[in-house]
């Protein structure tokens, strides 16, 4: 992608948030309070199901918002970064961002101090089924953001040498001697002694 590209696709996705905070905010009052009051024979059943509809609304438009905002953040962080970098970051964003989604939406839904506790009860699950990969994907925007090692570096670590192939948000490749791949978990990389055999040119 040209570097001419990045200020219109920043542009783009400023727009694409914004139509979708704006189409969230129109389309729950439209359905929860503009067709009730044109329509009063659908009001008992929009209000028997008003606590679903809001749930499902906000998951979708949620979701779409989340998305958007870590599009917005690469988009950002490509003027003076490179796609993986940044696409690390986009990954992080929107697992960070959905475990929210979900704490708070489930915590609405009971409301009051028991909502509280049962967002906080979803956040802690979220967290500790996430732990793994979380922790991967922060080892891995490190690795991406310090660059100890580059692509085509040939390095030994974590018992492992040979080139480096590829660096992603959760796994660094090495092309071992016998041109068979290691995929290094990127928190193993951060734990681990570094030997830089020979820099890439």
């Amino acid at each position: 992608m040209s570097s001419e590209n990045i200020p219109l696709n920043i542009r783009k996705t400023i727009q694409r948030l914004v139509l979708w905070i704006l189409l969230y905010i129109v389309i729950t009052a439209l359905i929860l309070t503009t067709i009730p009051s044109l329509i009063p024979q659908l009001k008992p059943v929009i209000d028997a199901y008003a606590t679903y509809i809001s749930i499902g609304l906000s998951l979708f438009f949620g979701y779409m918002i989340i998305k958007a905002f870590a599009d917005l953040v690469y988009w950002m962080l490509r003027v003076k970064h490179p796609h993986s970098t940044a696409a690390a970051v986009r990954s992080l964003f929107t697992i960070l961002g959905i475990g929210a989604l979900a704490a708070g939406i489930a915590g609405g839904a009971a409301g009051g101090a028991a909502g509280v506790a049962l967002g906080g009860f979803i956040g802690m699950i979220i967290g500790f089924a996430t732990q793994q990969v979380l922790g991967q994907a922060i080892a891995g925007l490190f690795v991406l953001l310090v660059r100890p090692i580059r692509i085509g570096d040939k390095v030994n670590v974590a018992g492992e040498a040979g080139i480096v192939e590829d660096i992603s948000t959760l796994f660094t490749v090495i092309r071992k001697d016998d041109n068979s791949l290691a995929l290094i978990p990127n928190n193993m990389l951060i734990g681990s002694k570094i030997y830089i055999l020979e820099r890439a040119k």
